[in-house]
C-alpha cells in the first residue's frame, strides 16, 4: 500500500478542520505512507442527503477510502447514544455494498473545536502561522471540553495566533489532548484498527 485513502464525514464544513488531527493522530501510530485526506462535502449533490445512512453512502461513492471517519457532535446527546446512530447506519449502508471500510466514530463530548485547543501548534498551523511567536494563553486541557463556548475561545486563539491586524484581522476566515476522554477514545479505536488492518506495519515490511 503506497497511499492510504480517508474520508471524513461530518455534520458541517467546518468540521473540515478534524483533517489535521486526524492526519497527527495516523501519524502517531507509524503509519507513514502517503495519506490522501477527503472531507466529503455533499452539499452541491442535486438532492443532498439528510440521513447519516445516506450520507454515508453517497461519501463512499464519490470519496473512495480505505478509512471512514464520522464525525457527530454529541450535543445533548450521550456519547455512547451517538456511537449506536453511527453503527447503525453503517450496518444499514453494508447491507447495500460489497465492499465495506473500516470506520471510526469521532465523538467529542462538545463541539468538535474543542479538540484544537489541546495544542499550541495545532492552533498556530490552523491560523496559517505556524512559525508565530505571540504568547497563546491556552486554557488547561482537562477542562476543555467543559468550555461554555470553545468555539469562541478557539476563534479568539486563531485570531490572535494569526498575527494579523487591522483590516486584514476582519478578512481572517476562522479557520490532540490524550487527556480528553473523548479525544482519548478516539485514539485508542484508532489504535486498535491501525494494528488489525496491519497498517502500521506497512513502513517496516517495505
Amino acid at each position: 500500500m503506497e497511499t492510504l485513502r480517508y474520508t471524513l464525514v461530518a455534520d458541517g464544513s467546518s468540521d473540515r478542520a478534524l483533517i489535521p488531527i486526524i492526519t497527527w493522530a495516523l501519524r502517531q501510530q507509524s503509519i507513514m505512507v502517503a495519506l490522501q485526506a477527503e472531507w466529503a462535502d455533499l452539499s452541491r449533490l442535486p438532492r443532498r442527503p439528510q440521513r447519516l445512512d445516506e450520507r454515508i453512502a453517497e461519501a463512499l461513492n464519490l470519496y473512495p477510502c480505505e478509512l471512514l471517519c464520522i464525525h457527530r457532535d454529541a450535543e445533548r446527546e450521550l456519547p455512547d447514544h451517538r456511537r449506536t446512530e453511527i453503527n447503525a447506519a453503517l450496518v444499514a449502508v453494508a447491507k447495500k455494498r460489497d465492499q465495506m471500510p473500516p470506520a471510526l466514530c469521532m465523538i467529542p463530548v462538545r463541539i468538535q473545536e474543542a479538540w484544537l485547543l489541546f495544542d499550541e501548534a495545532a492552533i498556530r498551523a490552523a491560523a496559517g502561522n505556524p512559525n508565530g511567536k505571540i504568547a497563546l494563553d491556552l486554557p488547561q486541557v482537562a477542562r476543555v471540553e467543559r468550555l461554555p463556548d470553545p468555539k469562541e475561545t478557539l476563534r479568539q486563539l486563531l485570531r490572535l495566533a494569526s498575527g494579523l491586524n487591522g483590516h486584514r484581522l476582519q478578512q481572517f476566515d476562522d479557520r490532540p489532548q490524550r487527556v480528553l476522554p473523548a479525544f482519548a477514545a478516539f485514539e485508542a479505536e484508532l489504535r486498535d484498527l491501525a494494528v488489525a488492518q496491519g497498517w502500521n506495519k506497512v513502513v517496516n515490511e517495505e
